[in-house]
């Protein structure tokens, strides 16, 4: 078994997830992971707040949190449950490989909490097939499929 975070417990808390993601504030996307099955599936949650630098533009007078960090979040939520499963995650990235499918339901504003449910649709070598969506309230506000590669730090593949 390997050191990374929650072996036992399927909640990952924020300082499990930066043991797990490279990313910090401000594009550290993800504030908690609810639940998970290693391998095949993820739930994470944002916290959408109006201290979130993204609304000092986008939109001053009517924020909306960005579709692109949406599916970014999602993305950084995978990614825990990929790196989950790799020795040493800290010395490792995910980069993007392509993104389709992807579907804007509904804005997502300053309050919401943003739950992300993520599948694994494939994974083969250092290559993941992701599914994707994003609930508020329990409706749908954003889905996408995703493909990601691990890669080390220094940029070679895994």
């Amino acid at each position: 078994m390997n050191d990374n975070p929650a072996p036992s417990s399927k909640i990952i808390d924020i300082q499990g997830i930066q043991k797990l993601l490279p990313h910090r504030y401000p594009i550290l996307l993800v504030d908690r992971i609810l639940d998970y099955e290693r391998g095949q599936w993820i739930h994470g949650v944002k916290n959408i707040s109006m201290g979130e630098q993204v609304f000092q533009g986008h939109f001053p007078k009517q924020p909306i949190f960005p579709g692109v960090l949406i599916i970014e979040a999602m993305a950084q939520t995978a990614g825990c449950l990929v790196t989950l499963d790799i020795p040493n995650p800290e010395e490792k990235v995910m980069y993007f490989m392509s993104i389709d499918g992807v579907k804007f339901r509904k804005p997502v504003v300053p309050g919401d909490q943003l739950f992300m449910e993520i599948k694994i649709l494939t994974i083969k070598r250092n290559i993941a097939k992701m599914r994707g969506e994003a609930f508020v309230d329990g409706a749908k506000v954003a889905e996408a499929e995703f493909m990601s590669m691990v890669v080390d730090a220094e940029g070679k593949a895994q």
